[in-house]
């Protein structure tokens, strides 16, 4: 008989977080990932969608007795699922649309903290359903966000005149 109670597994993973010297537990064709483990979770879910998506195959390796990923395929996760195509677009292939500017950089919206999503929600009137958690506000924030107009020669010659204005004052 083991120590853990049903509460700390979760259909055979012990659950918790990350311990120091866990690796990864994805397999990428095959082999297991040697990085250590961050504190991303993997789940069936997101090995269905990215499944679809990706070349390889990302699959949880059996020996592994939690569900942690290395910060590595946290990122490749992330990017995969972030170039999802918008709903009607006409692009078989996944192209460029008019709507994305392919090269401005991707902001990380995962950074933030739960109540700055909220009000930045609030501040912008984002019509969501209540009770949205973490991911779900950065997706719905994320696209409103790629929505907004940015002259970037405006913006940095505002930025830069403000900072050095500010730093004649002082």
């Amino acid at each position: 008989m083991n120590s853990y109670t049903e509460d700390e597994r979760v259909e055979g993973f012990i659950a918790g977080g990350p311990s120091l010297g866990q690796l990864c537990c994805l397999e990428e064709e095959g082999e297991r990932c040697k990085k250590p483990a961050g504190n991303a979770s993997f789940s069936k879910r997101i090995q269905k969608s990215i499944s679809q998506k990706m070349r390889m195959n990302l699959v949880v390796d059996k020996s592994a007795r939690h569900l942690y990923i290395c910060d590595f395929h946290k990122s490749l996760i992330q990017s995969v699922r972030n170039k999802r195509r918008r709903k009607g677009s006409d692009d078989e292939d996944g192209g460029d649309s008019p709507d994305l500017d392919s090269h401005s950089p991707e902001v990380d919206l995962f950074q933030l903290q739960v109540n700055t999503l909220r009000r930045y929600k609030r501040h912008f009137k984002l019509q969501t359903r209540p009770g949205l958690n973490k991911a779900q506000l950065v997706e719905a924030i994320g696209c409103h966000f790629r929505t907004i107009p940015a002259d970037e020669k405006e913006t940095l010659t505002y930025f830069l005149c403000t900072v050095k204005n500010e730093k004649s004052m002082t």
